[in-house]
């Protein structure tokens, strides 16, 4: 019998502590970042989540412009 395999979903929003921890960067400087509007986020519920989707156009349009 053949194991399915798990494929790792496409995530679009993570929390700033997931963030933080991913990336390297403290929570208070991603706090920071959110607040400056340096990281994109989305209200969902009472929780902002970074988004993720909006942070890769805008690592690709700057690039673009580069």
């Amino acid at each position: 019998m053949e194991m399915p395999t798990l494929e790792q979903p496409n995530v679009c929003l993570m929390t700033r502590e997931r963030f933080a921890q991913l990336s390297g960067l403290g929570e208070d400087v991603v706090r920071g970042m959110i607040n400056r509007g340096q990281l994109p986020t989305v209200k969902l519920g009472r929780y902002r989540m970074i988004n993720l989707e909006a942070l890769r156009r805008m690592c690709r349009d700057a690039e673009v412009r580069e």
